[in-house]
């Protein structure tokens, strides 16, 4: 017999991280353990207030029915918490943790065995103008040939001079540029802004408008001069029937899989599928896990060898984090084994 327990924990952030949604100071997640006579695993729900479907006010309830029902199984405990996705990836992470001979390598590899690393963006915050210019610099620095910047809260010409003082100093063979607007645009204004946006060659923009759009959305990326990455699009689409009405409606050149949001690995694979089906490529990203999730969302990704520089840099953002053999390097995701997990709730 399997027992189960669950347990909240509130990641710090180093410094307030800003996004068109506003800026946060501190990051709720929660944590499901599982024990089977001497063995156990652990599994992280990273919910996002604000913008995970299953910010519901029965939330740790339904942790509470999941940890009561773990003897149900995996594939069954999926089935019955299907609007619940960010406890969905909790659970297939316990689960394979559990039967792990080590309970944090869940996918052995090349990158887990420290051969091989993951390439991934270097994320730059909003802020000042003065502060996301200090971050470019540093992650120009630090080895990024990816950067990803968010926008949509500052003066939208003074993020344009941003990217235009980059291109100026670093053409599209030597960083790649990409930017997210967390749905920031309002949809009669959004093709003009992209149109801005494109003279500076960048590689996508992540939901240029608000999700739910559909229509809207598809005549974007019909018309688009710069491609358009579906994100937060995805959440809380969950039958079969809706993805590929998404996608049909849409088309997008990128869709943005996010895990704890699109429920799992599962529910990110059902998306891979249909979108590989429609020839629209993919990358995966992170949702300020911790280094619980973002281990487990890494390992799983390195599996998919997708070339593309993957969303998986957030692990250093936060002040009470769990040492990890998880090390960011030269623009890369890498499993460094001199370093040994540490996981104390």
């Amino acid at each position: 017999m399997i027992k189960a327990t669950y347990k909240k924990y509130i990641l710090n952030f180093n410094r307030p991280s800003g996004t068109s949604r506003g800026v946060m100071t501190e990051k709720e997640t929660w944590f499901i353990t599982l024990e089977e006579g001497d063995r156990s695993g652990v599994g992280e729900c990273g919910i996002l207030r604000g913008l995970s479907v299953d910010d519901q006010p029965d939330y740790e309830e339904k942790l509470q029915w999941a940890c009561k029902h773990i003897n149900l199984g995996l594939e069954t405990l999926l089935a019955e918490l299907s609007a619940y996705p960010s406890i969905q990836f909790g659970l297939e992470t316990a689960f394979k943790s559990l039967k792990s001979p080590k309970p944090f390598e869940l996918f052995p590899s090349a990158f887990t065995d420290g051969s091989a690393a993951i390439p991934i963006n270097g994320l730059v915050w909003m802020g000042s103008e003065a502060f996301m210019r200090s971050q470019i610099k540093d992650k120009i620095k630090a080895g990024f040939s990816c950067i990803k910047l968010k926008i949509g809260a500052i003066d939208f010409n003074t993020e344009l001079a941003i990217l235009k003082s980059i291109r100026q100093e670093f053409s599209v063979d030597d960083i790649e540029l990409r930017v997210d607007a967390n749905g920031a645009f309002a949809p009669d204004e959004a093709l003009e802004k992209l149109k801005q946006l494109s003279e500076y060659q960048l590689h996508s923009i992540e939901q240029p408008i608000q999700s739910g759009q559909l229509e809207a959305m598809a005549k974007l990326c019909e018309a688009t001069p710069l491609p358009i990455a579906l994100d937060e699009e995805l959440i809380g689409v969950f039958a079969k029937s809706d993805k590929q009405k998404v996608l049909d409606v849409i088309q997008p050149q990128y869709i943005i899989l996010k895990p704890s949001l699109v429920g799992g690995f599962k529910g990110s694979e059902a998306w891979i599928a249909l979108a590989e089906s429609q020839n629209i490529d993919w990358w995966i990203t992170s949702a300020l896990e911790s280094n619980v999730g973002l281990n487990a969302i890494a390992q799983w990704t390195y599996t998919l060898q997708n070339p593309r520089p993957q969303g998986l840099g957030t692990g250093s953002l936060f002040s009470n984090n769990f040492p990890s053999p998880l090390r960011v390097n030269n623009g890369t995701l890498h499993y460094d084994l001199k370093h040994n997990w540490k996981f104390n709730l």
